[in-house]
């Protein structure tokens, strides 16, 4: 997994600095003429973040002494890529097109991100203090 984790978290990153350029550039006058640039920022910023927190989770996978809290943070790890691509992905969409039912499907993103962070708790908890 830490392969792969590493794989996304650097794709994403990847892709939100040139969603983000792109969108600052390229789609400019578009945003500002459709009034949905706030859509296009928060769904490059919330891929930034969580990319990330992809890349952390996957290293502190990797570390010996969090065998025991490692199946918490690769649980919150495939949820923070799932939910990055159904957030950032609908809420791109929603900007670039104007469909408003991408709307309704954003916050399953959100609370898959919101599941992800409670297995960070979850991973934080579960770590036995050195002897």
């Amino acid at each position: 997994m830490l392969k792969f984790f590493l794989f996304s978290g650097g794709l994403l990153g990847g892709l939100g600095v040139a969603a983000g350029s792109f969108g600052a550039h390229g789609l400019k006058a578009l945003l500002d003429a459709t009034g949905r640039g706030d859509n296009w920022e928060t769904a490059v910023r919330y891929c930034l973040y969580h990319s990330l927190a992809i890349l952390v989770l996957a290293v502190a996978s990797a570390l010996p002494h969090m065998s025991q809290a490692r199946g918490l943070l690769q649980a919150a790890g495939c949820c923070f890529l799932v939910g990055t691509l159904i957030f950032s992905g609908c809420l791109a969409a929603l900007a670039l097109s104007g469909v408003k039912i991408l709307g309704a499907i954003v916050p399953i993103g959100g609370v898959l991100f919101l599941i992800g962070w409670a297995f960070v708790v979850a991973a934080a908890l579960s770590i036995k203090a050195p002897s």
